[in-house]
């Protein structure tokens, strides 16, 4: 099972690459400075144009676990929420990848929007086990969605197969 309801939300799981998604918001795994360099962010520097950098570079910087939001630019989607997990090692990365979420949804709700698509966060460069960034996203988002919120559907947006398989057990 790739999807689950709760209350009137949706968490569902895909397969594929995130930029290409038609959301109201996708989430950038971003850095605190809001630079947009590689992996996910890359992908959406590439694709969504130069705009979005800039609107990065007006915002500044954000801490980690913090979110903040741009314009979509070029992408289908509409914005993008650029939440900052945590580095693996740094310590406390549980709680500010739990943050990191639960920010990005709470900005959702406070600018009307309905749809959101996450990355798995953390888990590349920052090193972040995707075991346990299964475990924490969708708790989080679970948590999230059984409280009063106007989003209609959280997706997970998996890159890799295996990652997805991790997902999935998870979300059982």
């Amino acid at each position: 099972m790739n999807e689950i309801t709760i209350g009137n939300s949706k968490i569902k799981l895909i397969q594929g690459d995130i930029t290409d998604l038609d959301a109201d918001a996708i989430v950038n795994a971003a850095n605190a400075q809001l630079i947009l360099g590689g992996g996910v962010a890359g992908a959406i520097r590439r694709k969504g144009g130069s705009k979005i950098q800039e609107e990065c570079n007006e915002i500044g910087e954000t801490f980690v676990g913090g979110a903040v939001i741009t314009s979509g630019g070029n992408l289908k989607a509409k914005r993008v929420i650029h939440a900052v997990g945590p580095r693996m090692g740094e310590g406390n990365e549980d709680e500010k990848l739990r943050n990191a979420t639960l920010n990005s949804l709470k900005l959702m709700d406070k600018h009307g929007l309905k749809r959101i698509a996450f990355p798995a966060i953390s888990t590349g460069i920052f090193g972040y086990p995707i075991e346990n960034c299964a475990k924490i996203m969708i708790s989080t988002a679970k948590k999230y969605l059984s409280s009063e919120t106007q989003i209609e559907e959280v997706v997970f947006c998996l890159y890799s197969k295996p990652d997805f398989e991790v997902f999935k057990k998870e979300l059982i």
